[in-house]
C-alpha cells in the first residue's frame, strides 16, 4: 500500500516515535505499573496513530491524543491475555532504550502503593499530578464525567493514605 505521498509520512511518523518513544514508555509505565505491559501499550498507541498520522500530526498537540489512547487501552477491560504476554521486538520499538522508564521511583514505598490501585484510580492520579491535568483535561483523556474523575482521585488518595498509615515507620 505504498503510494508516492507515503515516503513523507513515513519519516515524518519515524521521527516522531524516535523523538517522544522514551517519554511515551515513561507514561505508560506510570499509569500500567509494569514495563512490559508499558512497551505493549505504546506499540498499541503507535499502530494506531500510525494509521491515522495524517490527521494526528496536524494536531495542536499529538502527545495528548497518543497518551489518551495508551490510557484507553490500559483501561480497558476486556483486553485479551494475549496482548499482555505480546514480546515487542520489532526495530522500530528497539529505536531507544527503555531504562530510563522502568528507573527506581523516588519514593519505593509509594510506588508499590500505587500498583494496588485499580487501573482507573492509577491513570487518574497519574494524569493529575503527574502530567499535572486539571480535572476537566483528565476526564476528556479516560472520557468520563468530572464527577468520575473526583471520585477515583479521591478513593485512589484515600486508599494511599491508609495505606501509607499502617507502613511501619
Amino acid at each position: 500500500m505504498r503510494g508516492p505521498g507515503n515516503d513523507g509520512r513515513e519519516t515524518d511518523f519515524t521521527a516522531y516515535v524516535r523523538a517522544r518513544q522514551e517519554s511515551l514508555t515513561r507514561f505508560a509505565y506510570l499509569v500500567s505499573a509494569d514495563l512490559e505491559t508499558a512497551k505493549d501499550l505504546v506499540q498499541i498507541a503507535l499502530t494506531k496513530a500510525y494509521l491515522h498520522w495524517d490527521r494526528i500530526c496536524t494536531l495542536d498537540a499529538p502527545d495528548a491524543y497518543i497518551r489518551r489512547i495508551i490510557v484507553n487501552e490500559h483501561v480497558s477491560w476486556w483486553r485479551p491475555a494475549w496482548r499482555r504476554r505480546e514480546v515487542t521486538n520489532t526495530p522500530l520499538v528497539e529505536l531507544s532504550d527503555h531504562s530510563s522508564a522502568e528507573h527506581e521511583p523516588h519514593d519505593p514505598e509509594l510506588w508499590r502503593h500505587l500498583t494496588t490501585l485499580s487501573p482507573m484510580q492509577r491513570a487518574t492520579l497519574v494524569l493529575r499530578y503527574y502530567e499535572d491535568l486539571s480535572e476537566a483535561q483528565t476526564a476528556e483523556y479516560l472520557g468520563c464525567s468530572i464527577g468520575s474523575v473526583k471520585t477515583h482521585t479521591s478513593r485512589g488518595m484515600s486508599h494511599l493514605r491508609s495505606l501509607l498509615k499502617e507502613a511501619p515507620l
